[in-house]
């Protein structure tokens, strides 16, 4: 008896399922479907932050070249997610050897996703040499010259322009944006954003 229970139970379920999908649609439309659905799952929470990564924008700015920096290995993804708003940006500026320039705009996740595996097998160090800022009420734009490495001490590998936007809410510092572009052939970084 409970056998058949389970039986029934199982077909029923079968059944309930089969008659909620749309006729004459493929697995491939139902698969491009579901990814094009809104999530009906619960929106992610940020993680708290390290109240001293917020409490000032040196620490903030410290705290986002830190988190990225270091060894072969993980990253401390948390810490990052903490550092932003709701609904912020990384953009960056790609420059292919044939064609003009586009961006590739990611969320703090997306920069995560795509950085993560390069970070686990390289080792990848980025600091600031120069920076400028301009604040107006709550807001905060901060352009702040870098250079990148493979090893802490190592020969430089990049150089190029964060431009960060942040937002105080009274309480605590959040970065909305980072925008960046790297020096290259053509695009040496100006004089006035390497001094101090």
């Amino acid at each position: 008896m409970r056998g058949l229970a389970i039986t029934a139970f199982g077909l029923l379920t079968a059944v309930v399922l089969l008659l909620s999908l749309p006729l004459g649609v493929s697995a491939q439309e139902k698969k491009a479907a579901a990814q094009a659905a809104p999530s009906a799952a619960a929106p992610a929470v940020t993680p708290a932050a390290n109240p001293k990564d917020v409490q000032s924008l040196d620490a903030m700015v410290a705290a986002i070249y830190d988190v990225i920096s270091g060894p072969p290995g993980a990253r401390d993804w948390g810490r990052f997610q903490s550092l932003f708003a709701k609904d912020a940006r990384l953009i960056a500026v790609r420059v292919p050897k044939e064609g003009k320039p586009a961006l590739a705009v990611m969320t703090p996740k997306d920069y995560e996703d795509r950085a993560e595996k390069y970070f686990l097998e390289h080792g990848f160090f980025e600091h600031e040499l120069s920076r400028k800022t301009d604040s107006f009420g709550a807001m905060t734009h901060i352009y702040t010259t870098y250079e990148s490495r493979e090893t802490k001490d190592g020969k430089p590998i990049d150089r190029g322009i964060n431009s960060m936007e942040f937002f105080f809410d009274g309480e605590r510092w959040w970065c909305v944006e980072i925008y960046w572009d790297a020096e290259r052939p053509g695009n040496p970084i100006p004089e006035k954003y390497l001094g101090k």
